[in-house]
């Protein structure tokens, strides 16, 4: 092989290798001296959030030195302790000793939870004398009780994995957060704007749903009462009950879902309104750091986190979700389906929705419920078909999270 063609391949082979995707845990698979903290990335979904990351310096513990506090505190805590691990910015060797002014602050994936008070969420990065570079919270009075050990693989400038010697231990992150129990689900939500959909869980029984779910992971996306007044969300008062709780469940999935994990994700999920009748699903879509959920009806952009603390993960969302087992996308024009036919009767197709008060074909689809006998008789009827699919939706009714304040 000419020598031109061979470098020619290898410059490409890096090309490819600086732009696809790092995977932290493939890294640190590789050394069984990180088992212990590779398996906890995992476990708290965080190898997601990292891999999400096109710039990110990840601080590694040996089993010897992560255990000390792993052993004695639940998952959620070893999140937040992780979390503080995680430097969004590029520091390899050479940049650690170049620390202009010998100390740096530098900003934790713990930082982007909104649970981090000041400077909490942030490092301390400082170029000792002799050669040494310690590391420390930024929280005022903390001590650099952890020093960079060694190098264990950079992908420049995506991403940098270090071993560093202790934990770094940051005021209150240790400490763990209320218990399920003891979360009061309706007011956290009526305190994020969203009354409406609060209000309705309870009316529903759909909260006990969700109270028997939380256990085991649950994430909630909960629409904002701006999204419950928009034109294109149907008449909640024409459904069945059946189909309002199926509507209800569709904006809930049966498992912990934090930022990192959503934006990883490239296949269908399920939602606590799916069953043997529909599939309920949703697909996720992202673009930088902004994620959409589509239903196969009409998407909603996730506003904010309002709560991510495992296993639960509460988002607010711009739209209400309307799922197709439910919602009908209505074709435009409306005498669409009639177009492929050689008769010219198409015009008096829709004659038998004469009766029916407004054939707006801007407005929501019509409601679940109507006959097949009010549908245009070419037309198929989802309509029907939805309601089978909804009533076969039950709610569960173990108790977890406080309903009301």
């Amino acid at each position: 092989m000419p020598l031109s063609v061979h470098h020619l391949l290898l410059l490409l082979s890096v090309v490819v290798a600086t732009v696809s995707a790092h995977n932290i845990t493939d890294i640190l698979s590789s050394n069984p001296d990180y088992s212990q903290y590779n398996s906890y990335l995992t476990q708290t979904k965080l190898a997601d959030d990292i891999n999400s990351h096109q710039t990110i310096t990840v601080l590694v513990l040996t089993n010897a030195a992560f255990s000390t506090v792993a052993a004695h505190h639940p998952l959620s805590v070893i999140k937040k302790l992780l979390s503080l691990h995680v430097l969004l910015d590029y520091f390899d060797p050479t940049k650690l000793h170049q620390i202009s002014d010998g100390t740096t602050l530098s900003t934790t994936l713990f930082q982007t939870t909104g649970t981090a008070e000041g400077n909490v969420g942030s490092v301390n990065i400082t170029d000792l004398k002799g050669g040494k570079v310690a590391f420390g919270s930024a929280a005022t009075n903390s001590k650099l009780d952890s020093t960079y050990t060694k190098s264990v693989k950079q992908i420049p400038y995506n991403i940098s994995v270090l071993e560093i010697s202790a934990p770094i231990i940051a005021p209150g992150i240790l400490t763990a957060p209320p218990p399920s129990s003891d979360l009061n689900l309706t007011a956290l939500l009526e305190n994020h704007g969203c009354k409406t959909f609060s209000s309705l869980i309870v009316t529903t029984g759909v909260i006990k749903t969700f109270q028997s779910t939380v256990d085991k992971g649950l994430t909630i996306f909960a629409p904002s009462d701006e999204a419950f007044k928009s034109k294109d969300v149907p008449d909640l008062k024409k459904l069945t009950s059946a189909e309002v709780v199926s509507l209800l469940q569709y904006h809930a999935i049966a498992n912990y879902l934090p930022v990192g994990s959503l934006k990883t994700s490239h296949d269908s999920i399920s939602t606590l309104a799916t069953n043997g009748a529909g599939k309920f699903d949703l697909t996720v879509s992202v673009a930088g750091d902004s994620i959409t959920l589509h239903t196969g009806v009409d998407s909603s952009r996730i506003a904010n986190t309002v709560l991510d603390s495992t296993p639960l993960t509460i988002y607010t969302i711009d739209s209400v979700l309307l799922p197709t087992e439910l919602f009908a996308t209505s074709p435009s024009p409306a005498p669409a389906p009639e177009s492929d036919v050689p008769s010219p009767a198409p015009a008096s197709a829709p004659a038998p929705v004469a009766d029916a008060p407004s054939p707006d074909i801007a407005s929501p689809p019509a409601p679940i419920g109507k006959s097949p006998e009010d549908s245009p008789a070419e037309a198929p009827s989802h309509a029907a078909d939805s309601t089978e699919k909804g009533a076969g939706v039950h709610v569960k009714g173990s108790a977890v999270i406080t309903g009301s304040g």
